[in-house]
């Protein structure tokens, strides 16, 4: 029986991990104003050379700015993305990815 307790309580404590918030979205909103000016304040670009942000997994974009941050992700436009982010560390990186995820894939600036 404490057995079953002990593998209980591991279990929902290890699933309240799991649903911890990747970043914060509020904080985010805050660290991201240079992305304004191509991907749009809430993440709806109004240009297609610029992907839009809004809705996208946190993690996916976490992973994007790190990969161009640590010049690990090329392209025409790496260099100033990682311009960009040069000056954010991991936590605000989870930041601004949480602040983009959460914002609506149909929002308009």
């Amino acid at each position: 029986m404490l057995k079953h307790a002990l593998f209980a309580s591991v279990l929902l404590s290890s699933s309240a991990v799991i649903a911890t918030p990747f970043g914060d979205a509020d904080k985010g909103k805050h660290k991201s104003p240079s992305c304004i000016y191509c991907h749009g304040a809430t993440g709806i670009s109004n240009n297609d050379s610029y992907p839009h942000l809004a809705g996208q997994n946190a993690k996916y974009l976490y992973d994007s700015m790190k990969a161009y941050k640590d010049g690990l992700r090329r392209g025409p436009l790496a260099d100033m993305m990682a311009a960009q982010l040069r000056m954010l560390n991991d936590d605000d990186l989870r930041d601004v990815a949480a602040f983009y995820a959460q914002q609506s894939p149909q929002a308009k600036d």
